[in-house]
């Protein structure tokens, strides 16, 4: 027999057993629930993924709208690339002369040339390639430049000195963003017009970076700097 109003232990067990089960029930559906969710994300990224990755590399990059310019700037570390730019731009007609930065000998190559080796900067590989493609009209920047935020320190002081009312600045693909956002800073109180040209030929390929290692790590870096200078300057161009 049992006492009015307790429940037999039967019943308690049974009740128990009921909500165990729900419990058990309900954690099932939540697992379900978020391996699909899971699945479905991952579904999502493989869709996307090169749209996403070509996203990533056009981000780095900008191309500015350009005419008629006083000078053509090759922009430090642009190589071959920023030459080649530079002789198809004067040869359109957007300017006449080629301006170049100085590259001082740093403690190697001052090394090289107390042993007797001959020691050619980039500037003068760079002015002697641009004469051999025609272009002859070209001038030095005289600065131990050593990065982009000291390019961007130098140029509106060399415009003045020089009467450079604009300028094409060019430079390497993946590098162009970024060099956009210091001459813009540099510039603004110079009312100087500036357009920024990434190079055609620049090694960084912004349609399929992400296949070689060398464009993995051209990525990477280059994302590091924006965002620092992101970060550092959110208000600049």
């Amino acid at each position: 027999m049992t006492i009015a109003g307790v429940r037999s232990l039967p019943q308690m067990q049974s009740q128990h057993a009921g909500s165990a089960g729900t419990v058990r029930d309900r954690r099932r559906r939540v697992r379900l629930i978020v391996a699909t969710l899971a699945v479905l994300a991952l579904a999502t990224c493989w869709i996307w993924r090169l749209p996403m990755l070509r996203g990533l590399g056009h981000a780095l990059v900008v191309s500015d709208s350009i005419g008629q310019a006083d000078v053509v700037v090759i922009g430090v570390s642009s190589d071959g690339a920023g030459v080649l730019e530079a002789v198809d731009l004067v040869h359109a007609g957007m300017a006449r002369r080629v301006a170049v930065f100085e590259d001082p000998p740093d403690a190697v190559d001052r090394e090289f040339l107390r042993r007797g080796v001959p020691y050619e900067d980039a500037a003068a590989r760079s002015i002697r390639q641009l004469a051999s493609l025609g272009v002859t009209q070209v001038v030095r920047i005289s600065a131990a430049v050593g990065g982009t935020e000291e390019q961007g320190a130098r140029l509106p002081r060399w415009c003045e000195e020089n009467g450079v009312q604009s300028l094409i600045v060019v430079t390497t693909a993946d590098h162009s963003r970024r060099l956009r956002r210091v001459l813009h800073r540099a510039m603004d109180l110079h009312r100087m017009q500036v357009a920024v040209r990434p190079a055609a030929h620049s090694p960084f390929q912004v349609e399929q970076w992400w296949q070689s290692r060398e464009g993995i790590r051209i990525a990477v870096i280059e994302w590091e700097k924006l965002l620092l200078d992101v970060i550092r300057h959110p208000f600049a161009g």
